[in-house]
């Protein structure tokens, strides 16, 4: 009788989580927080896209060899971002927002100290990989002679420094958890804009720096990293944040609540780039012209994701916190608010193109030739890009109820359906308007896939229970 009076008081005793105040994200209108949370991820991400043209634009004064070498490290530099940042930056926001939404601080911030360690760990795991097999790497995508020499040379700074964006973007990641859009985006704006500066000034040599090529422009990228990672880490540690990353012991759980998502998240990114590898390996036998148009073609593809990934990120800590609180209903409206939002935000634009393309294409290209190629790819695609938003914020979304597995294997079947039906193509003499269709048919599949997972995929235990209340239940 005696153990079980002190277990009664030990229990009573002990802090329990609270349920965390009203706010936007748990309380306020859907669309109009989604909205709220979004714009600034636009924003940023859009700078994004500005450092690519920049990039394209000073690496070309290098001359060609340089810009091909750009070209070859292109799907490495991204695989780290998109894993990083998307991927398992995705699995932090999740697991903080499930924490805070469930009335749990403390765990947060363990949570916030584990996801940094994960973030350095991985950084660690792609600067060893690519300083030991870049080499072989980029001479399987084609390096050859003085290309293979530039892209050695930018990936021995880059990935040198890897542990860098890695550390950035799950600080970002652990801010966006607690709603924080803001301040990650404004440092992300911050950080494209030196990238800019920089690498542009050290790879050229402007002014009194030396001519650092290809290497200058990869230190240029680093260090505007560097500069906002001690911005975010002195908001982080100084406790102007929601959660302040704390370490009293390392705990396999923690590790767990966020690798179960971001582990699993990571190969959506992989297959992603396996997919664009395999399709442009297909084209390129129609030829130069051809595999440049798509080129312009998949250029906008890749602006207009960033505004998918934008309603995508906001959406997370919304559905974790609503999660957390056990309160999937409103989880699952914010889903399909989200996606159909970005369905309209990524198919609008998309749409004006496809009916006007020298709006896009006169910006890259005069060649008569590959504008003829564009026109008929963007014709042909661009409506569709609307699924490739779609499945983005279902992705995202899955990611903040920790269920991601559903569209990662919506992403496998489409690599699947590329590889198959582009193989039949090319054993039937097909051109490359039947391989335009692939590209637009695989991305109905992606998108209608993912909904499909998400519907299938149960996010809660209470889940049952509120299934029979009405959509717009006013209890939620």
């Amino acid at each position: 009788m005696t153990e079980v009076a002190e277990i009664a008081v030990d229990e009573q005793e002990r802090p329990l989580p609270q349920r965390p105040a009203r706010s936007a994200l748990t309380d306020g209108p859907i669309l109009r927080t989604l909205l709220s949370l979004a714009w600034p991820n636009v924003v940023a991400l859009s700078a994004g896209t500005c450092v690519v043209i920049a990039e394209t634009s000073y690496i070309g004064r290098l001359g060609v060899e340089a810009l091909a070498a750009m070209a070859l490290v292109f799907p490495t530099v991204i695989l780290t971002m998109t894993m990083s940042g998307g991927a398992m930056g995705g699995a932090v926001a999740s697991a903080i927002a499930r924490a805070l939404g469930a009335g749990d601080r403390e765990r947060a911030g363990m949570l916030a100290a584990h996801a940094l360690l994960i973030g350095i760990s991985f950084g660690l795991v792609f600067m060893l990989g690519m300083l030991i097999f870049g080499p072989q790497v980029l001479t399987m995508l084609g390096g050859r002679g003085n290309v293979l020499a530039h892209a050695i040379a930018y990936t021995q700074v880059f990935f040198g420094g890897a542990v860098l964006p890695w550390t950035l973007n799950t600080m970002a990641g652990v801010l966006r958890g607690t709603g924080n859009m803001r301040l990650p985006s404004l440092l992300i704006l911050n950080s494209a804009v030196w990238q800019i500066v920089l690498g542009g000034t050290l790879g050229l040599g402007l002014g009194p720096f030396p001519q650092l090529g290809m290497r200058g422009v990869a230190a240029g990228a680093l260090i505007a990293y560097a500069m906002n990672i001690s911005v975010m880490g002195w908001y982080l540690f100084s406790g102007h944040a929601r959660v302040v990353p704390r370490l009293r012991r390392v705990q396999w759980a923690m590790f767990f609540d966020i690798l179960k998502v971001g582990a699993i998240a990571c190969f959506s990114p992989l297959q992603s780039v396996l997919t664009i590898s395999i399709f442009t390996h297909m084209l390129a036998k129609f030829g130069t012209a051809i595999l440049a148009g798509y080129g312009v073609g998949a250029r906008l593809e890749f602006l207009l994701t960033s505004i998918a990934f934008s309603f995508g990120i906001a959406s997370v800590p919304m559905i974790g916190m609503a999660v957390g609180a056990g309160r999937i209903a409103r989880a699952r409206r914010i889903a399909w608010i989200a996606g159909a939002s970005a369905f309209v935000a990524v198919g609008t634009p998309a749409c004006l193109v496809a009916l006007f393309p020298d709006l896009w294409v006169n910006i890259f290209t005069d060649s008569a030739t590959v504008r003829a190629t564009s026109h008929q790819y963007l014709s042909t695609v661009a409506p569709f890009y609307a699924f490739i938003g779609l499945a983005s914020t279902m992705y995202f979304s899955s990611q903040g109820a920790a269920k991601v597995i559903g569209p990662v294997l919506a992403q496998t079947a489409r690599l699947i359906y590329i590889s198959a039906c582009g193989w039949w193509l090319s054993t039937h003499e097909a051109t490359a308007q039947n391989f335009f269709w692939l590209a637009a048919s695989s991305m109905v599949v992606l998108g209608l896939l993912s909904c499909s997972s998400v519907v299938l995929t149960r996010w809660g235990p209470r889940e049952a229970k509120s299934a029979v209340r009405p959509l717009l239940s006013a209890a939620d």
